[in-house]
């Protein structure tokens, strides 16, 4: 069997089992929790309003999309997308995991297979080069902005895991204030997300930061340090999202023929 189409057929099969598997996690719900239950027990400041998860939603049709657009014929030998490779199929491995991870309270195995995740949705982003290679529309909407906005979302979980493992493992913050750490982790996300305006203008990314930023000043309200800061960097990211906007036209390269 063509070696591309092999690699179509793992894309689509990982694809589906990865959302099976995290609609599962809350129909069942595996081991009797869902996932925002479990989030629920963890009192840090880094983590946004119920309503902000929704976006998962939004990334499985991104996910679906991708996977029906590179199962076809047409694409079959993309070089951007033969780029990917086999490192969607880890990613969607690395999700289902993590599902499994979070699910039996393994938070310190949940932080590894999430670091797992990141790494390998940041490789797609810098083979496909995002940002920076003229593409169709199609492909646009069906490559880079799914991936855009799951990278995004990712490096979001990715600081929030990290903060539920630390208060986990009962890690005193060296005497500093849960408060000003959860500023710190907001200004250190903020300044990838400038850093992503300035080297890629991508508004997919910077519009995930800002939902996720905002939701966090809705959740955190209670604490006017958290929440000011929340409040701040997601006005930083809109500044940054007219930016990307309307400095990125001339900014991409056309694609080798």
């Amino acid at each position: 069997m063509n070696k591309d189409l092999i690699r179509q057929i793992v894309n689509v099969l990982a694809v589906i089992v990865m959302i099976t598997i995290n609609v599962l996690a809350n129909a069942l719900p595996i081991n009797g929790q869902n996932t925002g239950e479990i989030s629920d027990l963890f009192q840090v400041f880094f983590v946004p309003a119920g309503y902000v998860f929704s976006i998962w939603g939004l990334i499985y049709i991104g996910l679906l999309a991708f996977a029906v657009y590179q199962a076809l014929p047409a694409q079959r030998e993309n070089p951007r997308l033969r780029k990917i490779g086999y490192w969607f199929a880890l990613s969607c491995v690395a999700n289902s995991v993590w599902i499994f991870m979070w699910h039996y309270n393994l938070f310190p195995l949940s932080l590894l297979v999430m670091l797992v995740l990141l790494a390998s949705l940041l490789v797609i982003y810098l083979r496909l080069d995002i940002g920076r290679t003229q593409v169709s529309t199609v492909e646009r909407w069906c490559v880079n902005i799914p991936f855009s906005i799951y990278l995004g979302w990712i490096t979001v979980a990715t600081v929030a895991n990290v903060t539920d493992v630390l208060y986990d493992v009962g890690w005193t913050g060296f005497g500093i204030a849960p408060e000003i750490w959860a500023v710190i982790m907001l200004i250190i996300a903020a300044a990838l997300g400038v850093a992503m305006a300035v080297t890629r203008r991508d508004v997919a990314y910077l519009l995930v930061l800002t939902w996720a930023f905002a939701g966090i000043g809705v959740k955190q309200a209670a604490s006017p340090l958290v929440a000011t800061t929340a409040w701040i960097v997601t006005v930083l990211m809109i500044g940054m999202i007219f930016y990307s906007f309307f400095t990125r036209k001339g900014q991409v390269s056309p694609a080798p023929a």
